[in-house]
């Protein structure tokens, strides 16, 4: 078998151990961005929908009655 090629495993790697308590707290820490993420998601979602007719205003009064 050759050998693989796995520079970007051991840069991936090495970006871990540089932010290691970052690394820790995530695996550690009881908080979650779940929520802030799920909106994200849906304001993203009712953008594409609209596909740029509207402006700001009626996407914020769809994001709030929605």
């Amino acid at each position: 078998m050759r050998n693989a090629d796995l520079s970007h495993l051991h840069a991936f790697a090495r970006s871990l151990e540089r932010d290691r308590e970052a690394v820790d707290a995530a695996l550690t820490l009881p908080y979650s961005n779940g929520p802030t993420e799920g909106v994200n998601t849906k304001t993203k979602r009712i953008a594409r929908l609209m596909h740029g007719r509207a402006g700001f205003t009626l996407l914020r009064h769809r994001i709030l009655l929605g």
